[in-house]
């Protein structure tokens, strides 16, 4: 059986995470020791994270994203990490103008083309 192409890309980048999340902290006027009662959690695995010697959980960021008052994007992601393709941008934000039906057909159009993409990919796989 082959195995479907893969990114190498990690799910979060400890460093970029250990330094938004120190920041964030600090923005926010916290000491570790705080923010790691926010959470409930000892402080030195805040000091681990922030350290980048390891990461969350899912339980455990979003918890850090709610006592730090931000989404976990900003915590997880680059601050332009997520956005839209330039070459695309203008045609994403001019779809928050549609109404129901025209944002559905464009949803299904763009999930139509990731799909075959993703057909393709695992054709050149096999």
């Amino acid at each position: 059986m082959v195995n479907p192409p893969t990114t190498t890309t990690p799910i979060t980048d400890l460093m970029g995470f250990a330094e938004r999340l120190a920041a964030t902290r600090h923005e926010r006027g916290l000491t570790q020791q705080t923010l790691a009662d926010r959470v409930g959690i000892h402080v030195s695995q805040i000091r681990r994270y922030e350290a980048g010697n390891s990461a969350p959980t899912l339980d455990v960021l979003r918890n850090l994203a709610i006592a730090l008052a931000v989404t976990t994007d900003s915590l997880v992601f680059d601050t332009h990490e997520r956005e839209p393709d330039e070459e695309l941008r203008l045609q994403f934000e001019a779809t928050t103008h549609l109404d129901p039906e025209g944002k559905a057909l464009v949803k299904a159009l763009i999930e139509g083309v990731l799909l075959r993409q993703e057909s393709r990919r695992w054709a050149a796989v096999s």
